[in-house]
């Protein structure tokens, strides 16, 4: 089948989605030989990028050329080496603490996308280099500073008009929470309520890697996120709890009861800004009671710090070194069973009548192991950074600014969620597990 453009294969891939209800859908579609060139920089090469490089790969109608950039360049070549050369034209070793540096692959690689796929603390100094070299930028999580433990968008939102004057467009948190909670949140807004109420995030992770204590993505940015105070919007103000203290049992669709717990994430500030009919939002996660026992060891003999103490005549920071110990997130995979089940209650008005639905996603381990070599955390992650780039570089998001994801027409992220590996269901519940 040959189509003359990526905006007709776009639209054919929708139906084909649509057609198929939930149900995966693999097409095989060229284009004309004079197609526009889309070229791709992904810096960063752990469990969550590899899983978006894989998919990109997979799809040469949006990914003409990728590049691969890491501190660790070896992690890059590796990838290079599983997927091809024909696929992954170069690889190159990036500090990417620094702008100069990040430019300088920029101008070698001259992409029209920059995937941001490394540490958070990195976010700004990638996007100063995409706006020194003219270049689209991406990410999955937003920024947060090195030495403080802070989680708001307030850094990258005060981008929006440096990349307006400059015609790019920057996306914020393309993972899942942040990015698919936020899309859901879109899509029930859009066809199931006149105004939206209560939000409740739940994201539970009910599988087993085997491992006494680990962390499903990087030990230092997931323990960093777990140890601060809890924060909720409720009546037009932020509210704070302490770590960990608000327990909700939930039951989870094709999992069970699991205990979750209030904390604050990232998409909830965006959430509540663009979507201000909102009475109330929080986030939950659930935590096995062994996790939490390592958890509070580790915590209570200083191990979580993030602020540096001298050992041995050399500064360390205790955390950092807590991350070098424990297992690397991407060596869980193999052997990983179970499932998660991440999504959004959601409570509003339709038609003058309350109604509560619930929007989610089950992703199994060992299915995500056998597809791309990953387990499902960094999956959910990684198969939305790359919708995300192709709705941009395909044209279908495009606005020049800096962006969440709610902000964009949701459907077309939603339809290919469920060709790509993340099937959603809408259930309509009686009343929320939530109370109000």
């Amino acid at each position: 089948m040959e189509i003359a453009d990526k905006n007709t294969y776009f639209n054919a891939a929708l139906a084909c989605a649509k057609f198929a209800d939930s149900m995966p859908v693999f097409l095989s579609i060229q284009y004309y030989k004079d197609h526009p060139m889309s070229r791709v920089l992904i810096i960063g090469a752990g469990g969550v990028a590899a899983v978006t490089v894989k998919k990109c790969a997979r799809l040469p109608e949006f990914f003409d050329e990728i590049y691969l950039a890491s501190r660790t360049v070896s992690k890059c070549e590796a990838l290079q080496k599983e997927i091809g050369a024909d696929r992954i034209k170069g690889v190159f070793a990036v500090d990417a603490d620094h702008a100069s540096e990040v430019v300088k692959v920029i101008k070698q690689v001259k992409p029209d996308l920059v995937v941001n796929l490394a540490l958070p603390y990195q976010d700004l100094a990638i996007m100063d280099a995409c706006l020194e070299t003219g270049v689209d930028y991406l990410d999955t999580a937003n920024y947060e500073p090195k030495d403080v433990a802070k989680f708001e968008y307030s850094w990258q939102w005060a981008y929006q008009e440096k990349f307006e004057k400059a015609g790019l467009m920057a996306l914020l948190g393309s993972g899942f929470d942040p990015g698919v909670t936020n899309v859901y949140t879109a899509y029930a807004a859009k066809h199931y309520f006149d105004e939206i109420h209560y939000l409740d995030i739940v994201d539970c992770n009910g599988g087993d890697h085997g491992q006494a204590f680990a962390t499903n993505f990087n030990p230092e940015i997931n323990i960093r996120e777990i140890t601060q105070r809890g924060r909720f919007w409720e009546n037009g103000e932020w509210k704070e709890t302490e770590p960990l203290s608000v327990r909700e049992d939930l039951d989870y669709q094709n999992i069970g009861v699991r205990a979750s717990y209030l904390m604050f994430h990232e998409e909830l500030e965006s959430i509540v800004k663009h979507f201000p009919t909102l009475k109330r939002a929080r986030f939950w996660m659930t935590f096995g009671e062994a996790y939490l026992t390592h958890l509070r060891v580790l915590e209570g003999i200083g191990m979580t710090s993030i602020a540096p103490i001298d050992f041995q005549g050399q500064q360390i920071v205790p955390l950092e070194f807590l991350k070098a110990v424990l297992p690397n997130p991407g060596s869980l995979a193999e052997g990983y069973t179970g499932m998660t089940c991440i999504g959004t209650y959601i409570t509003g008005i339709k038609d003058g009548k309350e109604k509560t639905i619930f929007i989610y996603n089950n992703c199994d381990h060992a299915v995500c192991y056998e597809e791309v070599g990953a387990q499902a955390v960094s999956y959910t992650t990684g198969v939305p950074a790359m919708i995300g780039a192709a709705l941009m570089l395909n044209g279908t998001w495009k606005k020049a600014g800096v962006w969440n994801m709610e902000q964009f027409d949701p459907d077309p992220f939603m339809d290919l969620l469920n060709v790509h590996g993340l099937p959603w269901q809408v259930v309509e519940v009686e009343q929320s597990p939530f109370k109000k």
